[in-house]
């Protein structure tokens, strides 16, 4: 693979986190404006319809799929994921919740090694301990950060990594614009069902965050898909971690947030066991 292919890939990786992160500072500051029902119902219709509107010329072959099943299950993973952290905003900082999502890679190999059959060393079981060591730094059980809050950004992590696993179950059988049209698709068919019933008043200063949470989201999934495209997903993981310094500038610059010691020792130590096995991935392959 060019070297020059690599290298846009990394920096499209980078654009994505930015996208990313920038998404979660419109939910944050949705959190005390509408009802968090409306604000994943703006995240997946816009891009369900920035989707269609890419793929229309060709919508019969997009929509076309050997797993259909599968593709709901993964949009309702993806949707439940999206719906966690959202609903953590309303409690938790960006830095802290950005922290424990770092924690997926750890899940996700656990769950390829129990329901994929993949390899699970000693090593990586350490990497694992440590990871889950980082989030209880970040979530101090005996603190007043310890909250049902919590819990809910926990589980989404977890749905985001059977997402993951989901997705590398489904291989390469599937074109990545049926997968990103149907869990738009389908959060958004489930979301204008629901909608109705949570509904508040949208005040015009909270207009442009229902845009923006669904514009940064979709452009932060096509510079993913874009990415991924251009290197290795083993190249490109480290540099995901650029996540916890926007969520650090971001709080502090739109929320007036510092984290505490706790939260940037616990990152760190999550950041350190991904890193591992990163490292221990991407030697096997090269040896």
């Amino acid at each position: 693979m060019p070297h020059s292919n690599v290298a846009r890939g990394i920096a499209l990786m980078v654009a994505a986190t930015l996208m990313f992160t920038l998404m979660d500072v419109c939910a944050k500051a949705l959190s005390t404006r509408v009802d968090t029902v409306q604000t994943l119902w703006a995240r997946y219709t816009v891009q369900m319809l920035v989707v269609t509107l890419i793929v229309l010329p060709r919508l019969r072959t997009v929509v076309h799929t050997t797993r259909l099943g599968l593709q709901i299950f993964r949009a309702f993973a993806l949707l439940a994921t999206t719906g966690f952290f959202f609903f953590g905003f309303k409690k938790m900082s960006l830095i802290e919740t950005t922290s424990l999502m770092q924690i997926s890679p750890i899940f996700i190999m656990i769950g390829a090694a129990v329901f994929l059959g993949e390899k699970f060393g000693p090593r990586r079981a350490v990497a694992a301990g440590f990871a889950l060591l980082g989030a209880m730094i970040i979530l101090r059980p005996t603190s007043d950060a310890f909250t049902p809050y919590a819990f809910l950004t926990l589980g989404g992590t977890i749905c985001y990594s059977t997402y993951a696993l989901a997705t590398r179950y489904a291989g390469r059988g599937e074109d990545v614009w049926t997968s990103l049209f149907y869990t738009g698709t389908v959060a958004t068919l489930v979301l204008c069902v629901m909608v109705p019933f949570f509904w508040q008043p949208i005040e015009a200063s909270g207009l442009p965050y229902l845009l923006g949470v669904g514009l940064l989201g979709t452009v932060g999934q096509l510079l993913l898909i874009r990415s991924l495209s251009m290197a290795p997903a083993s190249v490109l993981a480290p540099f995901t971690y650029v996540a916890l310094i926007f969520s650090s500038v971001w709080g502090v610059v739109f929320f007036n947030s510092y984290p505490d010691g706790p939260v940037y020792i616990g990152a760190l130590v999550i950041v350190g066991a991904g890193l591992y096995v990163w490292h221990r991935e991407t030697r096997v392959k090269t040896s």
